[in-house]
C-alpha cells in the first residue's frame, strides 16, 4: 500500500500531525522533497517536537524513516535535529533512519547565497526562508551539486570537487554580491564534521523501498508545503523550489516505477499562509479585518514552525482548496484545527473570487490576476462550544457537522478526518 500525505493549500496545514497519526499503520514513512525550509509540528505523550528534515514517522519506534533522493539536506541542521530528538528520548539509528545516497547536500555557501539575494531584493523579495533551498536546487539541475554518496570519496577526490565548486560559487559571492568569499578548507571541514556523523545512515534507498513494496510493506510518502507552493503548479515565483504534489512522491522517494494507491490531502478549517505572494482570502493588517486576523492568529498559534514568522490568516478558501485537491489528486481530506473556530458565532468562507468585476470559482496561478482578486464571502453558523473532547461524529455539534459537509460539497471531496486538537488522540473519523 503506497500512500501520500500532501498539503492542499500554501503549506502549514498540519501534515506532520496527520502523518504521525497515520504512521501507526505504516511500516515506512518517506520524505521525498524539500529541505529544512518548512516545519512539521507533532505533539505526543513525550512532548512537542518540531521536525524540519526528519520524516514525522521518526517519533514511532517501529517505523522506518526514509529521506529520499528528491530532498536537499543541510547536514549541520540534520545533526542538530537528531541531537534534539535524542535528548527528548527518541532513538535514532541506521535501522530506523535511512538517507538516500542520491540526495543533494545543501552547503553553507547555498545558505549564504540565499540570504544575500534576499537582501539584494529588499522589498521585492519572494519570501525565502534563507535556508539555501533555491540555490541548492539550482545547482542540482546545473550539475554543480554534491550528493550524499560523495561523502564516501577519498579526501583527495572530495577536496578536488569542493575546490571546483567553491571557486564557482565565489564568482557570484564576490563578483555579484561583493561579499567575502567562501573558504575551501572551512567548507571541507564542514563536510567532514557533519558528513562523517551521517555516513552510517546513507544507503541505496531505491533498492530498499522497491524490496519493501514487493514484500507488501505499507509505505507512506510525506510532503512538505502545499500544492500552491509547487514549483510547477503553484503561484510562481512565490513557490518552493521542488515539486510538492503527490504525483512526484514515488520519483522523489526513489521508486519511480511504483504507483500511489491513496492520497490524503490535508487542509485547515481556515486559511493560513507564510511568506510572500497573493493570498486572496487574507485578513490584512491595517484593514478593518485586522482585529479578526489577530484573534484567529492567536487562537490557532499561527506562527511558522521553521521560521517563527506570523502566518497570514483568513477564512477557508474554497477556490484555492478545490484547485489544490485537483492537482494533488486527493482521495480524501483531513480537515485540521476545527477546534480553533469554536469562538466564532458566524464562520466566514471564501466561496468565489471577483476578478475584473466578474465572479469566478476557477483558481488561477497568474500572480497578476490573483493580486487583483477580491474574496466573495458567505457565512456559516458556528457551534459556539469546545469540541476538543469529541472523538466520534455523533459527539460533534450539529453545526460543526454542517460546516464539514458544507466544505465537502463545495470542494467536491470527502472529509475523512477532522482534527479537534493538537494531541495525538484529538481527532474524529467522520465515516
Amino acid at each position: 500500500m503506497l500512500t501520500s500525505v500532501v498539503g492542499i493549500n500554501w503549506g502549514d496545514e498540519g501534515k506532520g500531525r496527520m502523518v504521525d497519526l497515520l504512521a501507526e499503520k505504516s511500516d515506512i514513512v518517506c520524505r521525498y522533497q524539500g529541505g529544512n525550509n518548512a516545519g512539521h509540528t507533532v505533539i505526543n505523550e513525550r512532548g512537542k517536537f518540531i521536525l524540519n528534515l526528519l520524516p514525522s514517522g521518526i517519533l514511532r519506534p517501529e517505523v522506518v524513516n526514509v529521506m529520499g533522493n528528491g530532498m536537499v539536506i543541510d547536514m549541520q541542521h540534520l545533526c542538530g535535529e537528531i541531537d534534539n530528538l535524542t535528548a527528548g528520548g527518541i532513538v535514532i539509528t541506521p535501522e530506523n533512519l535511512k538517507i538516500s545516497d542520491k540526495a543533494v547536500i545543501c552547503m553553507p555557501y547555498h545558505v549564504r547565497l540565499d540570504r544575500l539575494e534576499e537582501v539584494r531584493l529588499a522589498d521585492k523579495k519572494y519570501g525565502s526562508t534563507g535556508r539555501g533551498i533555491s540555490p541548492v536546487y539550482g545547482d542540482k539541475y546545473m550539475k554543480k551539486a554534491l550528493r550524499m554518496c560523495d561523502l564516501f570519496a577519498s579526501d583527495e577526490v572530495l577536496y578536488g570537487q569542493v575546490a571546483d565548486l567553491v571557486a564557482f560559487k565565489n564568482l557570484t559571492i564576490e563578483g555579484v554580491y561583493k561579499a567575502e568569499p567562501s573558504d575551501i578548507d572551512e567548507t571541507m571541514n564542514w563536510l567532514r564534521t557533519y558528513g562523517d556523523r551521517l555516513k552510517p545512515f546513507v544507503c541505496d534507498v531505491c533498492e530498499y523501498l522497491y524490496d519493501a513494496n514487493a514484500a507488501g510493506k505499507s509505505i507512506m510518502f510525506e510532503a512538505q508545503l502545499g500544492a500552491l507552493r509547487d514549483i510547477d503548479f503553484g503561484i510562481y515565483p512565490y513557490t518552493s523550489s521542488s515539486p510538492t504534489i503527490a504525483a512526484y512522491a514515488p520519483i522523489g522517494a526513489g521508486v519511480p516505477g511504483c504507483r500511489l494507491d491513496y492520497v490524503l490531502g490535508i487542509m485547515k478549517a481556515y486559511s493560513t499562509c507564510v511568506g510572500e505572494g497573493p493570498f486572496t482570502a487574507e485578513w490584512k493588517d491595517g484593514t478593518p479585518d485586522e482585529e479578526n486576523a489577530v484573534k484567529l492568529r492567536e487562537a490557532g498559534g499561527e506562527y511558522g514552525a521553521a521560521t517563527g514568522r506570523p502566518r497570514r490568516v483568513g477564512p477557508f478558501d474554497v477556490v484555492a482548496s478545490k484547485y489544490g485537491i485537483r492537482v494533488q489528486g486527493a482521495t480524501e481530506i483531513a480537515l485540521t484545527k476545527m477546534d480553533i473556530l469554536s469562538y466564532m458565532d458566524k464562520i466566514p468562507v471564501c466561496v468565489a473570487y471577483e476578478i475584473d468585476g466578474k465572479q469566478t470559482t476557477s483558481f488561477t496561478t497568474d500572480r497578476v490576476k490573483l493580486a487583483e482578486a477580491k474574496p466573495v464571502i458567505e457565512y456559516v453558523d458556528g457551534w459556539g462550544c469546545d469540541i476538543s473532547n469529541c472523538r466520534t461524529r455523533e459527539e460533534l455539534p450539529e453545526a460543526a457537522i454542517r460546516y464539514v459537509e458544507y466544505i465537502e460539497k463545495l470542494t467536491e471531496c470527502r472529509v475523512k478526518y477532522v482534527s479537534v486538537g493538537a494531541e495525538r488522540d484529538q481527532y474524529v473519523v467522520m465515516y
